[in-house]
């Protein structure tokens, strides 16, 4: 027997398997989904792992640590299966405990602990897909395309992308990807990321304040700041950046790149001093937290986003874009679906050359690129707010099955 279309839902119970919050990446739509839902009336509980930040407003819960030690930093560890099951049992006493009406899981292990919930409870659970663990896995190096770990990891990502009620995508490339790469076609929803234009404001800095930090942080004023927010990652193209900014030192173009981010500081510094890149050339500013971000971002003449996944969301280029900066970027089809027209591309992907030469033609010509950056803040407006993204979610929830009696 079908289970009942809902008539109302009030409580959504979101599981985040990361140490949320940390000021990067997933964590910022998770945030920022949940901050809409609460505005639009909803009581919103997240159902994380020990660690990690508490966010004012927020109703957060966590699981155990792992008996063993308290202290791992949760990311590409062999402990994140043990964090996982601990996950699930919390997740499991807070849905009895708090009876939601729907699951929301993010990323594939909050999908499958969420799906498996929602079927023992009768709860209709929604999977937040935020890109391919298959695809991912490739684009880190983790395993060999047409290998057996390959076949078998993407047998169980179609097995995830099956279980849940529904998919809401980060992008609508990613939408492409579960119907046509994993055959799903049933209630998959496009729900980009968005950004919140309120708080990443390109006038949050006076322009005496302006010059005041750039002078503090040594970048001389005659200089043009190319800025980048993100992880440091080889995958995010850290290297090709670097890369990138020593051939503009060759070639004698007044640029100082402010790098903004975590981990690996001192390898990547290492990296830019052995490049002939100096202090004034590349600032490593380290972990910028995220209520924080908007003031440093205004330090910039022109963004770069150099991820070198083809599938992954990139959520900072939206925060470029509400800060009205133009945006260099590799030519990838979740980079054309933020920036569309307006994007300023290297391709192909990875290229450091085509890099370089995309950064020297937005910084040769000041006033088209601020032209261009005015335009991009106008497109985040009017397709990307969390506010819209926050009703399409409840419009999705609406459209779920009711939830069983048990």
């Amino acid at each position: 027997m079908s289970r009942p279309r809902r008539t109302a839902v009030r409580r959504i119970l979101m599981i985040a398997p990361t140490s949320f919050f940390l000021d990067y990446g997933c964590h910022v739509r998770i945030l920022e989904e949940a901050r809409a839902l609460q505005d639009s009336g909803q009581q919103v509980r997240i159902v994380t792992y020990y660690l990690g930040r508490n966010w004012p407003g927020l109703d957060i819960v966590r699981s155990r640590p792992t008996p063993w030690r308290a202290d791992y930093e949760v990311g590409s560890s062999r402990h994140k299966i043990a964090f996982d099951v601990l996950l699930f049992v919390r997740a499991l006493q807070e849905t009895l405990r708090w009876r939601p009406d729907v699951i929301h899981g993010h990323l594939h292990e909050g999908a499958l602990i969420g799906a498996v919930i929602g079927r023992l409870r009768g709860i209709p659970s929604v999977f937040d897909f935020q890109g391919s663990l298959t695809g991912e896995m490739l684009d880190h190096g983790f395993i060999r395309k047409d290998s057996a770990a390959h076949t078998w990891w993407r047998r169980l990502e179609a097995s995830i992308i099956e279980m849940p009620d529904a998919i809401v995508t980060s992008t609508t490339h990613g939408t492409v990807l579960v119907e046509q790469g994993f055959g799903r076609t049933e209630s998959v929803h496009p729900l980009p990321d968005s950004v919140n234009l309120d708080f990443f404001c390109p006038t949050c800095l006076t322009p005496e304040a302006r010059a005041a930090e750039r002078a503090a942080l040594g970048i001389p004023p005659e200089r043009r700041v190319i800025v980048y927010l993100g992880l440091l990652a080889d995958y995010q193209g850290v290297p090709q950046l670097l890369a990138a900014l020593a051939q503009l030192r060759a070639q004698d173009v007044p640029v100082s790149c402010l790098v903004m981010g975590f981990p690996g500081v001192e390898a990547y510094s290492e990296r830019a001093h052995a490049m002939g890149l100096t202090a004034q050339d590349v600032v490593f500013t380290g972990k910028i937290p995220y209520d924080r971000a908007p003031e440093y971002l205004a330090l910039g003449d022109v963004a770069v986003a150099p991820k070198l996944s083809a599938t992954e969301r990139s959520g900072k280029i939206l925060n470029y874009m509400a800060m009205g900066l133009p945006v260099v970027a590799y030519d990838t089809p979740v980079s054309r679906e933020y920036l569309g027209s307006l994007g300023v591309y290297a391709a192909p992907l990875g290229d450091v050359t085509a890099l370089a030469h995309a950064l020297a033609s937005v910084v040769a010509d000041p006033s088209a690129a601020q032209a261009l950056g005015e335009r991009l803040r106008e497109r985040a407006d009017r397709h990307f707010s969390w506010a819209r993204t926050g009703r399409q979610l409840m419009h999705i929830y609406q459209g779920l099955p009711g939830k069983d009696s048990v």
